[in-house]
Protein backbone atom coordinates (compact mmCIF):
# COMPACT_ATOMS: atom_id res chain seq x y z
CA UNK A 1 0.00 0.00 0.00
CA UNK A 2 1.34 3.51 -0.84
CA UNK A 3 2.16 5.68 1.84
CA UNK A 4 -0.44 8.36 2.36
CA UNK A 5 1.16 11.73 1.63
CA UNK A 6 1.88 14.80 4.56
CA UNK A 7 1.74 18.64 4.02
CA UNK A 8 2.86 21.20 6.14
CA UNK A 9 1.62 24.32 4.48
CA UNK A 10 3.26 27.77 5.68
CA UNK A 11 0.04 30.11 6.68
CA UNK A 12 0.59 34.01 7.26
CA UNK A 13 -0.94 36.98 8.42
CA UNK A 14 -2.54 37.15 4.79
CA UNK A 15 -6.19 35.80 4.99
CA UNK A 16 -6.22 36.22 0.92
CA UNK A 17 -2.80 33.93 0.56
CA UNK A 18 -3.99 31.43 3.25
CA UNK A 19 -7.26 30.78 2.06
CA UNK A 20 -5.56 30.56 -1.59
CA UNK A 21 -3.10 28.30 -0.23
CA UNK A 22 -5.02 25.89 1.85
CA UNK A 23 -7.40 25.88 -1.29
CA UNK A 24 -4.94 24.86 -3.77
CA UNK A 25 -3.31 22.31 -1.81
CA UNK A 26 -7.08 20.25 -1.40
CA UNK A 27 -8.00 21.19 -4.85
CA UNK A 28 -4.65 19.83 -6.74
CA UNK A 29 -2.58 17.19 -4.41
CA UNK A 30 -3.24 13.79 -4.19
CA UNK A 31 -5.45 13.30 -0.42
CA UNK A 32 -3.86 13.08 2.35
CA UNK A 33 -2.86 14.73 5.91
CA UNK A 34 -2.29 18.02 6.19
CA UNK A 35 -0.61 19.04 9.40
CA UNK A 36 -1.11 22.88 10.03
CA UNK A 37 1.22 25.02 12.13
CA UNK A 38 0.54 26.18 15.19
CA UNK A 39 -0.54 30.18 15.95
CA UNK A 40 -4.06 31.79 14.73
CA UNK A 41 -4.61 32.15 11.42
CA UNK A 42 -7.17 34.09 9.06
CA UNK A 43 -8.92 32.71 5.92
CA UNK A 44 -10.91 35.09 3.64
CA UNK A 45 -13.06 32.17 2.71
CA UNK A 46 -13.87 28.94 4.02
CA UNK A 47 -11.89 25.23 2.82
CA UNK A 48 -14.01 22.29 1.23
CA UNK A 49 -12.27 19.14 1.78
CA UNK A 50 -13.11 16.20 -0.88
CA UNK A 51 -12.56 12.56 -0.26
CA UNK A 52 -9.80 11.13 2.27
CA UNK A 53 -8.59 13.94 3.43
CA UNK A 54 -7.05 14.87 6.87
CA UNK A 55 -6.85 18.15 8.33
CA UNK A 56 -5.02 18.42 11.54
CA UNK A 57 -4.03 21.48 13.99
CA UNK A 58 -0.75 21.36 15.81
CA UNK A 59 0.11 19.38 19.00
CA UNK A 60 -0.32 20.71 22.56
CA UNK A 61 0.79 19.91 25.96
CA UNK A 62 -2.89 20.54 27.48
CA UNK A 63 -4.80 17.64 26.04
CA UNK A 64 -8.04 19.88 26.35
CA UNK A 65 -6.97 23.00 24.39
CA UNK A 66 -5.72 23.35 20.55
CA UNK A 67 -2.65 24.83 18.97
CA UNK A 68 -4.01 26.08 15.48
CA UNK A 69 -6.64 28.37 15.18
CA UNK A 70 -8.27 29.30 11.95
CA UNK A 71 -10.78 32.62 11.71
CA UNK A 72 -12.91 33.19 8.58
CA UNK A 73 -13.80 36.92 7.69
CA UNK A 74 -15.76 35.49 4.15
CA UNK A 75 -18.79 37.67 3.88
CA UNK A 76 -20.51 34.83 1.81
CA UNK A 77 -21.62 32.21 5.09
CA UNK A 78 -20.04 29.07 3.59
CA UNK A 79 -18.58 26.94 6.40
CA UNK A 80 -15.21 27.61 7.78
CA UNK A 81 -14.68 23.98 7.03
CA UNK A 82 -17.35 22.00 4.35
CA UNK A 83 -16.95 18.09 4.53
CA UNK A 84 -17.90 17.01 1.20
CA UNK A 85 -16.16 13.86 0.92
CA UNK A 86 -15.97 10.36 2.20
CA UNK A 87 -13.55 9.09 4.79
CA UNK A 88 -12.62 12.46 5.97
CA UNK A 89 -10.80 13.50 9.21
CA UNK A 90 -10.62 16.64 11.25
CA UNK A 91 -8.99 17.00 14.77
CA UNK A 92 -7.14 19.39 17.14
CA UNK A 93 -8.12 22.65 15.62
CA UNK A 94 -10.17 25.92 16.67
CA UNK A 95 -12.24 27.25 14.71
CA UNK A 96 -13.38 31.02 14.60
CA UNK A 97 -16.46 31.50 12.21
CA UNK A 98 -17.12 35.03 11.22
CA UNK A 99 -20.92 36.54 11.69
CA UNK A 100 -23.41 35.21 9.88
CA UNK A 101 -27.59 35.00 9.90
CA UNK A 102 -28.34 32.23 7.28
CA UNK A 103 -32.12 32.04 8.38
CA UNK A 104 -34.13 29.25 8.94
CA UNK A 105 -33.54 26.96 6.46
CA UNK A 106 -30.23 27.56 6.30
CA UNK A 107 -28.70 25.74 9.06
CA UNK A 108 -25.78 24.23 7.22
CA UNK A 109 -24.59 28.13 6.32
CA UNK A 110 -22.26 29.90 8.63
CA UNK A 111 -21.33 27.41 10.32
CA UNK A 112 -17.36 26.13 11.21
CA UNK A 113 -17.51 22.65 10.36
CA UNK A 114 -20.40 21.50 7.92
CA UNK A 115 -20.79 17.84 6.92
CA UNK A 116 -23.04 17.71 3.85
CA UNK A 117 -25.98 19.71 2.72
CA UNK A 118 -29.54 20.88 3.26
CA UNK A 119 -30.49 20.96 0.00
CA UNK A 120 -28.81 19.29 -2.99
CA UNK A 121 -28.79 20.25 -6.73
CA UNK A 122 -29.07 16.81 -7.97
CA UNK A 123 -29.25 12.72 -5.99
CA UNK A 124 -26.34 12.79 -3.69
CA UNK A 125 -23.90 9.53 -2.89
CA UNK A 126 -23.87 9.14 0.61
CA UNK A 127 -20.95 10.73 2.39
CA UNK A 128 -19.32 8.36 4.70
CA UNK A 129 -17.00 7.65 7.76
CA UNK A 130 -16.27 11.30 8.67
CA UNK A 131 -13.91 11.57 11.94
CA UNK A 132 -14.56 15.00 14.08
CA UNK A 133 -12.48 14.77 17.39
CA UNK A 134 -10.92 17.30 19.41
CA UNK A 135 -12.46 20.99 17.97
CA UNK A 136 -12.85 23.95 19.66
CA UNK A 137 -15.25 26.57 18.31
CA UNK A 138 -15.72 30.04 19.54
CA UNK A 139 -18.34 32.46 17.93
CA UNK A 140 -18.52 35.19 20.77
CA UNK A 141 -21.73 37.41 21.14
CA UNK A 142 -23.33 35.87 17.91
CA UNK A 143 -26.32 33.65 17.91
CA UNK A 144 -27.45 33.66 14.37
CA UNK A 145 -25.82 30.40 12.86
CA UNK A 146 -25.10 26.94 14.02
CA UNK A 147 -21.51 26.11 14.75
CA UNK A 148 -21.14 22.38 13.83
CA UNK A 149 -23.75 20.86 11.43
CA UNK A 150 -24.62 17.34 9.81
CA UNK A 151 -26.63 17.66 7.77
CA UNK A 152 -28.11 15.45 4.22
CA UNK A 153 -27.01 11.84 2.80
CA UNK A 154 -24.41 11.77 5.58
CA UNK A 155 -23.58 8.03 7.32
CA UNK A 156 -21.02 6.21 9.81
CA UNK A 157 -19.70 9.61 11.37
CA UNK A 158 -17.94 10.32 15.34
CA UNK A 159 -17.90 13.28 17.21
CA UNK A 160 -15.53 13.04 20.03
CA UNK A 161 -14.36 15.72 22.35
CA UNK A 162 -15.90 19.15 20.84
CA UNK A 163 -16.08 21.98 22.67
CA UNK A 164 -18.20 24.99 21.69
CA UNK A 165 -18.86 28.41 22.72
CA UNK A 166 -21.55 30.75 21.78
CA UNK A 167 -23.61 30.53 18.47
CA UNK A 168 -27.34 29.07 17.74
CA UNK A 169 -27.24 25.42 17.95
CA UNK A 170 -23.79 23.83 18.86
CA UNK A 171 -24.33 20.76 16.82
CA UNK A 172 -27.31 20.45 14.68
CA UNK A 173 -28.62 17.14 12.98
CA UNK A 174 -31.01 17.51 10.26
CA UNK A 175 -32.51 15.51 7.14
CA UNK A 176 -31.61 16.80 3.27
CA UNK A 177 -33.51 16.59 0.02
CA UNK A 178 -33.02 17.15 -3.48
CA UNK A 179 -34.71 21.05 -4.47
CA UNK A 180 -33.97 24.44 -4.52
CA UNK A 181 -36.27 24.84 -1.53
CA UNK A 182 -38.10 23.36 0.96
CA UNK A 183 -41.31 24.15 -0.46
CA UNK A 184 -40.31 22.57 -3.63
CA UNK A 185 -38.90 19.33 -3.09
CA UNK A 186 -40.54 16.17 -3.94
CA UNK A 187 -38.29 13.45 -2.76
CA UNK A 188 -36.22 11.14 -1.80
CA UNK A 189 -35.01 12.64 1.47
CA UNK A 190 -31.66 11.71 2.96
CA UNK A 191 -31.65 11.34 6.93
CA UNK A 192 -28.06 11.18 8.82
CA UNK A 193 -27.62 8.15 10.41
CA UNK A 194 -25.12 5.71 12.18
CA UNK A 195 -24.02 8.83 13.75
CA UNK A 196 -21.61 8.53 17.14
CA UNK A 197 -21.40 11.98 19.79
CA UNK A 198 -19.01 11.43 22.80
CA UNK A 199 -17.76 14.68 24.70
CA UNK A 200 -19.80 17.42 23.65
CA UNK A 201 -19.19 20.04 25.36
CA UNK A 202 -21.47 23.54 24.47
CA UNK A 203 -21.86 26.98 26.36
CA UNK A 204 -23.66 30.07 26.15
CA UNK A 205 -25.41 29.49 22.86
CA UNK A 206 -28.88 29.21 22.28
CA UNK A 207 -29.21 25.45 21.73
CA UNK A 208 -27.02 22.40 22.62
CA UNK A 209 -27.74 20.12 20.18
CA UNK A 210 -30.74 18.47 18.04
CA UNK A 211 -31.38 15.53 16.46
CA UNK A 212 -34.07 15.83 12.78
CA UNK A 213 -35.55 13.03 11.21
CA UNK A 214 -32.31 10.15 12.21
CA UNK A 215 -32.06 6.73 12.93
CA UNK A 216 -29.31 4.45 14.59
CA UNK A 217 -27.97 7.57 16.59
CA UNK A 218 -25.98 7.52 19.96
CA UNK A 219 -25.43 10.79 21.85
CA UNK A 220 -23.39 10.52 25.47
CA UNK A 221 -21.36 12.30 27.79
CA UNK A 222 -22.53 15.76 27.03
CA UNK A 223 -22.42 19.12 29.13
CA UNK A 224 -24.57 21.74 28.08
CA UNK A 225 -24.55 24.99 29.82
CA UNK A 226 -25.63 28.08 30.52
CA UNK A 227 -27.84 27.55 27.03
CA UNK A 228 -31.70 29.01 26.68
CA UNK A 229 -32.35 25.11 25.56
CA UNK A 230 -30.40 21.89 25.89
CA UNK A 231 -31.29 19.48 22.91
CA UNK A 232 -33.94 18.88 20.63
CA UNK A 233 -35.48 15.45 19.21
CA UNK A 234 -37.52 16.19 16.19
CA UNK A 235 -39.20 13.99 13.41
CA UNK A 236 -38.17 17.02 11.09
CA UNK A 237 -40.91 18.77 8.68
CA UNK A 238 -42.02 16.24 6.71
CA UNK A 239 -41.51 13.12 8.91
CA UNK A 240 -40.43 10.00 6.69
CA UNK A 241 -43.04 10.72 3.74
CA UNK A 242 -40.21 11.30 1.14
CA UNK A 243 -38.16 8.34 2.62
CA UNK A 244 -37.01 5.90 0.33
CA UNK A 245 -37.76 2.55 1.10
CA UNK A 246 -34.75 1.05 1.81
CA UNK A 247 -34.74 -0.78 4.91
CA UNK A 248 -34.31 1.99 7.19
CA UNK A 249 -36.62 3.18 9.50
CA UNK A 250 -36.30 7.23 10.27
CA UNK A 251 -37.20 7.52 14.49
CA UNK A 252 -35.98 4.32 14.85
CA UNK A 253 -32.60 3.13 17.51
CA UNK A 254 -31.96 6.31 19.08
CA UNK A 255 -30.13 6.89 22.17
CA UNK A 256 -29.06 9.71 24.38
CA UNK A 257 -27.10 9.38 27.78
CA UNK A 258 -25.62 10.63 30.21
CA UNK A 259 -25.84 14.37 30.18
CA UNK A 260 -26.07 17.40 31.96
CA UNK A 261 -28.38 20.50 31.11
CA UNK A 262 -28.28 24.19 33.12
CA UNK A 263 -31.14 25.72 30.97
CA UNK A 264 -31.79 29.71 31.04
CA UNK A 265 -34.46 30.02 28.00
CA UNK A 266 -37.97 30.93 28.61
CA UNK A 267 -39.26 27.76 27.12
CA UNK A 268 -37.83 24.68 27.77
CA UNK A 269 -34.79 22.06 28.82
CA UNK A 270 -35.49 20.17 26.04
CA UNK A 271 -38.17 18.92 23.68
CA UNK A 272 -39.32 15.94 22.11
CA UNK A 273 -41.83 16.15 19.16
CA UNK A 274 -43.23 13.08 16.80
CA UNK A 275 -45.03 15.55 14.78
CA UNK A 276 -43.87 17.79 12.18
CA UNK A 277 -46.02 20.33 9.82
CA UNK A 278 -44.72 19.85 5.82
CA UNK A 279 -43.51 22.75 3.88
CA UNK A 280 -44.38 21.45 0.80
CA UNK A 281 -48.36 21.21 1.21
CA UNK A 282 -49.01 21.77 4.99
CA UNK A 283 -50.14 18.16 5.73
CA UNK A 284 -49.49 17.58 9.32
CA UNK A 285 -48.10 13.81 10.30
CA UNK A 286 -46.69 12.42 13.26
CA UNK A 287 -43.95 9.52 13.35
CA UNK A 288 -43.88 7.18 16.01
CA UNK A 289 -40.37 6.40 17.33
CA UNK A 290 -39.17 3.14 17.58
CA UNK A 291 -36.18 1.86 20.51
CA UNK A 292 -35.92 5.29 21.41
CA UNK A 293 -34.60 6.40 24.84
CA UNK A 294 -33.43 9.20 26.63
CA UNK A 295 -31.80 7.84 29.72
CA UNK A 296 -29.29 9.93 32.59
CA UNK A 297 -30.11 13.13 32.81
CA UNK A 298 -29.52 15.61 35.14
CA UNK A 299 -31.53 18.88 34.21
CA UNK A 300 -30.59 22.71 35.79
CA UNK A 301 -32.80 25.05 35.55
CA UNK A 302 -30.72 28.51 35.91
CA UNK A 303 -32.33 32.19 36.23
CA UNK A 304 -32.88 34.01 33.41
CA UNK A 305 -29.80 36.21 32.32
CA UNK A 306 -29.68 40.03 34.50
CA UNK A 307 -32.49 38.62 36.24
CA UNK A 308 -35.19 39.15 33.06
CA UNK A 309 -38.45 37.45 33.65
CA UNK A 310 -39.20 34.78 30.75
CA UNK A 311 -42.32 36.02 28.56
CA UNK A 312 -45.09 34.54 29.90
CA UNK A 313 -43.77 34.30 33.36
CA UNK A 314 -41.49 31.69 34.98
CA UNK A 315 -44.70 29.43 35.26
CA UNK A 316 -44.40 28.97 31.21
CA UNK A 317 -41.25 27.17 31.75
CA UNK A 318 -40.92 23.45 31.62
CA UNK A 319 -37.79 21.43 31.95
CA UNK A 320 -39.15 18.76 29.93
CA UNK A 321 -41.63 18.92 26.75
CA UNK A 322 -43.10 15.82 25.03
CA UNK A 323 -45.32 16.26 22.08
CA UNK A 324 -46.98 13.17 20.26
CA UNK A 325 -43.47 11.27 21.09
CA UNK A 326 -44.79 7.94 21.21
CA UNK A 327 -42.48 5.06 21.21
CA UNK A 328 -39.90 7.60 23.44
CA UNK A 329 -38.55 6.36 26.82
CA UNK A 330 -37.50 8.77 29.59
CA UNK A 331 -35.18 7.04 32.59
CA UNK A 332 -33.56 9.10 35.29
CA UNK A 333 -33.93 12.40 34.47
CA UNK A 334 -33.68 14.52 37.43
CA UNK A 335 -34.53 18.49 37.65
CA UNK A 336 -33.17 21.31 40.26
CA UNK A 337 -32.93 24.97 40.19
CA UNK A 338 -29.76 27.00 40.47
CA UNK A 339 -29.79 30.52 41.56
CA UNK A 340 -26.57 31.02 41.03
CA UNK A 341 -25.31 33.01 37.99
CA UNK A 342 -25.27 32.21 34.51
CA UNK A 343 -22.27 31.69 32.53
CA UNK A 344 -18.49 29.91 33.63
CA UNK A 345 -20.18 28.62 37.20
CA UNK A 346 -23.06 27.60 35.53
CA UNK A 347 -20.70 25.48 33.42
CA UNK A 348 -19.06 24.06 36.13
CA UNK A 349 -21.95 23.36 38.60
CA UNK A 350 -23.33 21.70 35.19
CA UNK A 351 -20.62 19.11 34.56
CA UNK A 352 -19.95 18.65 38.11
CA UNK A 353 -23.86 17.37 39.22
CA UNK A 354 -23.20 15.23 35.75
CA UNK A 355 -20.11 13.30 37.11
CA UNK A 356 -21.17 13.29 40.74
CA UNK A 357 -24.54 11.72 39.47
CA UNK A 358 -22.81 9.14 37.25
CA UNK A 359 -19.48 8.05 38.12
CA UNK A 360 -19.28 4.71 39.87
Amino acid sequence: MAPVPSYAPVLTTDPVVNHETLAALVGTQPPGVVRLPAGTYPLSQGIALGAGWTLVGAETVDSGSVGTWLSSSSPHGEPVVHVLGSDVEVSGLGLLPPHSAPGEHAGDRGTAITIGLYLYPEAPGWIERVRISGVHVRRSGDRAANCLAIMGAVRDVEVSDVTVAGGCTGLAVHWGAVGASVATLVGPTYHPHRLRVEGLRVSDAFEGFYLSSVHDVRVWNVCLSDVDIGFRLLPGDNTDRFHPADGAVVGRDIEISDACIAWRGALYGLRVAGWGRSEVDGLVTTLVYQDVAIRDVVMTALDPPDGAAPAGGALSRSPVVLERAYGVSLHNVSIGSDRRPVGAAAGEACCAARAGAFVG
